[in-house]
């Protein structure tokens, strides 16, 4: 069986033995908006040919290439959802050369009844087995970041947070890039970032404060990106943070799951990381093709 991580801008596959282990893998930058022409077939094809041409018939695709800019816009299956909930909705998807299945995207609520929606977030939450034995707080870093809360083996909800893609806007759009060089990351001034975010005055006082501290010499230009980064990631988890719940963080950014955990930890919460040899994504692709009924269309 293969499995597909296909995303915004990169495309992950994976070929997995009988036991459902990992046992070759690939990846591009070929992600849905990478992909010449919208000619997602050709792109599957070429990417994994050998494996196809090895005898491999099952293909199961997750992530973005679901969503309406990618092969086969798909619903969303309501929140909870687990393993079995996920496998038994599978779209297929014409495909001259196997058998080709796509993973719903998951859609939820907040208290105040708004929308949430991912594409992708739940194949790699489905991919960490102690966090559905357990349950807890799965927080998944990124551009756009995810916590979502799991119980009972069920993803019950979850709350979506545009931390990345707000720090990049800020530093290339606005007047606080002006006064930021791009030095390696600062643990100190990122942690004093995150310590500000506690303080009284709101988000978009404590973002201006980046660079009144830079103008008046209490911050230097090369700590002044990684403060920001601390205000913002630490705003993000002061709204989500339930200490009484440990916090799984799941993806294959170590650098940016680093700053989580040290955020995290200031904040008074304890993080966790999978000891997963494999990636969440690959594990949780395995879980839903050996729940899915390949001898018939699931939808």
């Amino acid at each position: 069986m293969i499995g597909v991580d296909w995303g915004t801008t990169s495309f992950r596959a994976y070929r997995f033995g009988p036991d459902g282990a990992v046992r070759d893998r690939k990846a591009s930058a070929l992600g849905i908006m990478n992909v010449p022409d919208a000619r997602f077939a050709d792109t599957l094809r070429a990417e994994i040919g050998p494996w196809l041409a090895a005898g491999e018939d099952r293909v199961l695709l997750s992530g973005m290439i679901g969503s309406r800019q990618g092969w086969v816009e798909t619903p969303y299956l309501p929140c909870p959802a687990g393993l079995d909930d996920i496998a038994a909705a599978l779209i297929d998807v014409a495909f001259d050369w196997a058998r080709v299945k796509l993973v719903l995207g998951l859609s939820a609520t907040d208290a105040a009844g708004v929308a949430e929606v991912m594409r992708g977030e739940e194949t790699q939450i489905l991919g960490v087995p102690t966090l559905l034995a357990e349950g807890g707080t799965a927080c998944l870093p990124g551009t756009h970041a995810k916590w979502a809360d799991v119980a009972d083996g069920r993803i019950v909800g979850f709350s979506t947070h545009m931390t990345g893609e707000v720090f990049a806007a800020l530093r290339g759009a606005t007047i606080l890039g002006r006064t930021m060089t791009d030095p390696a990351r600062n643990n100190d001034a990122f942690a004093q970032g995150v310590r500000r975010s506690a303080d009284p005055g709101g988000l978009l006082h404590h973002i201006f404060g980046v660079r009144a501290q830079t103008l008046t010499g209490a911050l230097t230009e090369s700590d002044a990106a990684s403060y920001l980064s601390g205000i913002l990631i630490g705003h993000e988890i002061r709204a989500q943070l339930d200490t009484g719940r440990p916090i799984w963080l799941v993806g294959s950014d170590t650098h940016l799951s680093d700053c989580y955990a040290q955020a995290i930890a200031l904040c008074g919460g304890v993080a966790r990381q999978p000891d997963n040899t494999d990636p969440a994504a690959a594990i949780g692709l395995a879980a839903i093709a050996a729940r899915a009924n390949w001898n018939r269309s699931a939808r």
